[in-house]
């Protein structure tokens, strides 16, 4: 891997843009930023709360997650969250344009679902139908924690529907190259859950359902290993990020953990990938407690995600 910025207050969400650059949220520092290939950045967009996923809808806007914020703490060089700040006030889906006049502008979509709050909105994947799956990993106080939920809403704010609660922290989602199978990492179980898709917002029990709504486990890490957002290759591998680890671990769609890779220097808070597109091989790495954005070359195809910008 090689280090293509630095400095990033716990950067998430990267995603790779046509022209070379790579958008990253900044969670503690509460913005969408802009990252060139030579290192340099551009704030894009002031989000506030704690900035999340991100991915590029059907009108080339930004759609993030936002988490409401967190505490912060910082020992040795590394940057960790904590539990619900004192000025949290919930959870949302924000619009951000992109390109043209109003590029920076940000529009609150969601907050409630049927009434009930968004705690705290994680990860997002786009299906080629134009809606969007996203995780609620929900927020932790000192003695308690929120379940939390999977959820599917349509980029024009009209809907939003509760597919699956509740989960234990779901964090990184995503979709089979196919978009046959939607997957979902849960943080402190280590579990990576395995539905079929049935249509836009729906989804099928598998053939061996052993999780929730019907899921198949497909790989349990254990231990300390607990994992963060995750993306699908073009080969189907689903190459989630492994907290305390700090490594990115491929899973194949057997099942089969085929490696993990390590960032150069250690970091327990290594929270996501992603990938260039299927014809290329150029990956991003957001090492996140110590605020580093790498870059490599994957051994395999990227993916083409539902919409590009």
């Amino acid at each position: 891997m090689r280090t293509v910025a630095t400095g990033l207050g716990f950067p998430e969400g990267p995603v790779a843009l046509a022209g070379g650059d790579v958008l990253v949220v900044e969670i503690r520092r509460g913005t969408l930023t802009r990252v060139a290939p030579d290192g340099t950045t551009a704030v894009v967009a002031e989000l506030g709360g704690g900035p999340n996923g991100a991915a590029i809808g059907p009108d080339g806007a930004v759609y993030v997650c936002n988490n409401g914020g967190f505490t912060w703490h910082d020992r040795d060089g590394i940057t960790a969250p904590g539990h619900q700040p004192a000025d949290y006030v919930g959870g949302s889906i924000q619009r951000v344009e992109l390109d043209g006049p109003a590029v920076g502008r940000v529009t609150e979509l969601y907050t409630a679902c049927e009434g009930r709050p968004l705690r705290g909105p994680n990860d997002i994947v786009f299906d080629t139908d134009g809606g969007f799956w996203f995780t609620d990993i929900g927020k932790s106080r000192e003695r308690d924690r929120d379940t939390g939920a999977l959820y599917y809403a349509r980029p024009d704010g009209s809907s939003i529907t509760e597919v699956v609660h509740p989960l234990t922290q779901p964090n990184g989602v995503g979709l089979s190259p196919d978009g046959a199978r939607l997957y979902v990492a849960e943080t402190v179980t280590g579990r990576v859950w395995a539905w079929d898709v049935a249509g836009p917002g729906r989804l099928a029990r598998t053939a061996e359902p052993v999780g929730p709504r019907g899921a198949a486990l497909l790989h349990g890490l254990g231990g300390y290993q607990m994992l963060d957002s995750l993306a699908v290759d073009g080969e189907g591998n689903v190459c989630v990020a492994t907290l305390m680890t700090g490594a990115i671990s491929v899973i194949a769609p057997d099942g089969t953990l085929r490696r993990q890779m390590p960032v150069p220097e250690h970091d327990p808070y290594v929270t996501n990938i992603c990938f260039a597109g299927a014809a290329s091989r150029t990956a991003w790495v957001t090492s996140s407690g110590r605020g580093v954005l790498y870059t490599l070359e994957w051994d395999g195809p990227g993916l083409d995600l539902a919409y590009t910008a």
